[in-house]
């Protein structure tokens, strides 16, 4: 046996009787360390190349571009971390990084998708008290090896207050929320951020904000000082103030907040007193939950409550005088609801009673108008006991009716499941009176059009109202329209998925006259991006470096901030578009 640059090794066949002697014996040892010296070499020249890498970079206040000491600066699977220093500099070691054809690691944090030690990882994140935890944003920082890495984190914005009661007093213990104006499923909501109570001087702070639109209230507040409290008198509280003062949460001011922004809302209480209501429930279940909603003045809107005794079957509680809304919801199997119309004036309620009522189900009748006939999928349903082969709509359609009201159900309707072979029926079940948007997704084709009576349900909500029959038709087609087309321009934002997924996000969105969904498509790493299921009618097409996930597509007022944005497209069924998209700020 030969190797590189080694003597040729002699092979001794086994004799008996042989006797080594001592020249030998010397000998031997001399071609065995030769051997282990030179195969050392040689599987030493066979390992991949070693280098040892840091990450380096600074930590910035994302408005000031000021530095941020002392912030922590961690990997996504908490391995490493540094804190930086009075300039916001960091550095770290990581394990020595192996290069080979092409793919990166770095220990066992995360794999590269690019050639060499400049391949991209996008691991790295930051928090410091005072700002927002850059974990929150869903968007790691994205670095190469061996450069500087920038990671800006936004000041958190904060809104401050005090509450008191007559005479200036500080009220203590009382409930403050925070509702926020947020993006779902294309619709502006008030959705609750938080919940606080204030101290002993009657101050509330709400922290770790972002830059958007609030409301604040307090909850109902009683008195019960035993000082002022009278045996078997009447009881006193504090209703809930809509910031500053509004009479309900419609009319309650706005705050807008910008990045890092602090903002002072102050409110007074005002004692009131408070009277016994009583309200009874039949069509109760025996064991059966229930759920009660109080609106002051018909608004819907946080902020009173009562309660409802299962014992007695009554909605029990206090109010101060006013009118007021009562809705009572029992969700489950039986699922039913029912409200009544009440006036306090200066003593209790009793009654009139609520008759609660099986929640709507609502027939849809779909109409297809395929033209092909290539189309060869199977599903099917199972309740644990029985399996239904599915068909039809049942298999190309999923229908849903999701709650479009800021308060009250936010059950959404759902398509009954078969009973029986063969049941092709649509029912969409569970809904309780409000307003829906209708949300239809198709597996095959698209949907031309859902109407119910004279309402255009691709537009406009679903309006349920107790005992509602009036069915809804859908129209389906196959004859979709094609996009392909290239982004130009660089991102100047890291991808929100990994790099070699997608270069960026394509984001179709209906005009308000258009019978066009959302859509939402990934470009390729080179910049391509091919879709060939549109729904025709008119879009705004807008590329963007991440995705969006709070565009107001249901609310025109809102959309007028992307009208500069993207380019208007029209696509007629059938037809073949092919567009070059600039890559818009995702700000």
């Amino acid at each position: 046996m030969r190797t590189a640059d080694c003597p040729s090794i002699r092979s001794w066949p086994a004799k008996a009787g042989v006797r080594l002697t001592s020249e030998s014996v010397s000998g031997l040892v001399l071609v065995v360390l030769a051997l282990i010296l030179c195969n050392g070499a040689s599987a030493q020249s066979l390992q991949p190349e070693i280098r040892p890498s840091t990450v380096h970079g600074r930590v910035v206040n994302a408005v000031t571009h000021e530095p941020i000491s002392r912030a922590l600066v961690y990997s996504s699977d908490n391995r490493y971390a540094s804190l930086t220093d009075g300039e916001g500099h960091f550095e770290f070691a990581l394990p020595n990084t192996v290069s080979e054809t092409g793919i990166v690691f770095s220990g066992q944090l995360q794999r590269v998708w690019s050639t060499g030690a400049a391949g991209s990882l996008r691991w790295l994140m930051a928090r410091k008290p005072g700002f927002l935890d850059d974990s929150l944003n869903g968007t790691p920082t994205e670095f190469t090896l061996g450069s500087e890495v920038t990671i800006a984190l936004p000041p958190e914005a904060l809104i401050i207050g005090r509450v008191t009661i007559p005479a200036g007093d500080p009220a203590r213990g009382v409930d403050v929320q925070l509702f926020s104006r947020q993006v779902q499923d294309g619709g502006l909501r008030w959705m609750q951020t938080n919940s606080v109570r204030t101290n002993a001087s009657g101050e509330f702070r709400f922290a770790e904000l972002k830059a958007g639109t609030y409301k604040l209230l307090t909850r109902e507040w009683m008195d019960n000082d035993p000082i002022t409290a009278v045996p078997d008198g009447l009881s006193y509280g504090f209703p809930p103030v809509y910031y500053p003062a509004a009479a309900d949460f419609a009319l309650a001011s706005t705050v807008h907040l910008g990045t890092g922004q602090t903002a002072v809302a102050d409110m007074s209480l005002v004692r009131q007193p408070y009277y016994p209501v009583k309200i009874p429930v039949t069509n109760t279940e025996e064991n059966g939950g229930m759920n009660v909603s109080v609106w002051p003045q018909g608004q819907r809107g946080p902020g009173y409550s009562l309660g409802y005794n299962r014992g007695k079957g009554m909605i029990e509680g206090q109010l101060p005088n006013g009118k007021y809304v009562v809705e009572a919801n029992v969700y489950g199997p039986n699922a039913a609801s029912g409200s009544v119309n009440i006036a306090v004036a200066g003593g209790p309620v009793d009654g009139p009673g609520i008759v609660l009522a099986r929640t709507n189900s609502i027939p849809v009748n779909v109409k297809e108008e395929f033209t092909s006939t290539n189309w060869n999928a199977h599903g099917s349903w199972s309740d644990g006991k029985h399996t239904f082969d599915l068909h039809g709509p049942r298999l190309d359609l999923n229908i849903q009716a999701t709650p479009a009201e800021d308060f009250g159900s936010q059950i959404s309707g759902s398509i009954r499941p078969p009973t029986r072979a063969n049941d092709d029926s649509l029912v969409l079940e569970n809904l309780f009176p409000g307003r829906y948007w209708l949300r239809v997704q198709a597996q095959r084709g698209y949907i031309a059009s859902a109407t119910m009576g004279g309402t255009d349900l691709l537009r406009e909500p679903l309006v349920v109202v107790p005992g509602a029959s009036t069915p809804i038709d859908i129209t389906m087609r196959d004859d979709n329209a094609e996009l392909e087309g290239t982004l130009l321009g660089e991102p100047t934002t890291p991808h929100d998925t990994n790099p070699s997924t997608s270069l960026g996000f394509i984001e179709c969105i209906p005009l308000p006259d258009s019978a066009g969904q959302f859509l939402e498509i990934s470009a390729s790493p080179d910049g391509k991006f091919d879709y060939r299921m549109i729904t025709p009618g008119a879009y705004r097409v807008i590329a963007f470096a991440t995705r969006q996930r709070d565009i107001p597509y249901h609310d025109a007022e809102a959309m007028k901030l992307y009208e500069t944005k993207g380019q208007v497209v029209h696509f007629a069924p059938g037809q073949k578009v092919a567009l070059q998209l600039q890559l818009a700020s995702g700000d």
